[in-house]
C-alpha cells in the first residue's frame, strides 16, 4: 500500500512538474517575441522588462540598474533581429530562494545599423513577479554574445 501511495505521489510531482515546464515555455516564447520586438522598434522602453538591479553581460561588458541599462541600450544602433532557436527551462526554487525562475536560451543573428549581420547567443534569468493578481516575467540576468561562426 505504501508504495502506490508514493507512485501516486511521485506522479502527481511529475504531471505538476510538466506542467510547470510548459507553463514555463509558453512564457518565454512570449517573452522572447516581445523583447526582440521592443529591442528593434521600441528601445527606449525596454528597461520595462529589467528588474531594477538587473544585469546585462554584453560581450563580457556587465551594465547594472535602470539608468545605466537605458544609457547603453540608447548607444546602441538599429537593429534587425531574427530569432532562429530558443530553449527555456525551470530553475528550481532552492537555486533562487523560493522565486519562480526560468532560464531562457536564444539563439539568432542582428544585423546592427552600420555593421554585418552577426550570430548571437542570448541567456535569461527571468523571475515572476506578481503585482494586483497580476503576474509579470522581468528580467532578472541578461547575458549576451555575439558567436563567430567557422566557415
Amino acid at each position: 500500500m505504501y508504495c502506490q501511495a508514493s507512485g501516486a505521489a511521485e506522479a502527481m510531482a511529475n504531471e505538476n512538474f510538466k506542467t510547470y515546464v510548459d507553463q514555463a515555455c509558453r512564457a518565454a516564447e512570449e517573452f522572447a517575441n516581445i523583447y526582440y520586438e521592443t529591442m528593434d522598434k521600441r528601445r527606449r522602453v525596454l528597461t520595462k522588462l529589467y528588474l531594477d538591479k538587473a544585469t546585462l553581460v554584453w560581450n563580457g561588458n556587465a551594465v547594472s540598474g535602470q539608468a545605466a541599462l537605458a544609457e547603453f541600450f540608447e548607444m546602441l544602433p538599429s537593429s534587425d533581429f531574427q530569432v532562429t532557436t530558443f530553449d527555456c527551462q525551470p530553475v528550481h526554487e532552492q537555486a533562487t530562494l523560493n522565486h519562480n525562475t526560468i532560464l531562457v536560451v536564444t539563439c539568432g543573428s542582428v544585423k546592427f545599423d552600420g555593421s554585418k549581420q552577426q550570430y548571437f547567443n542570448q541567456n535569461f534569468l527571468l523571475t515572476a513577479q506578481t503585482t494586483n493578481n497580476n503576474t509579470v516575467w522581468k528580467i532578472a540576468s541578461d547575458c549576451f554574445r555575439f558567436q563567430d561562426c567557422p566557415n
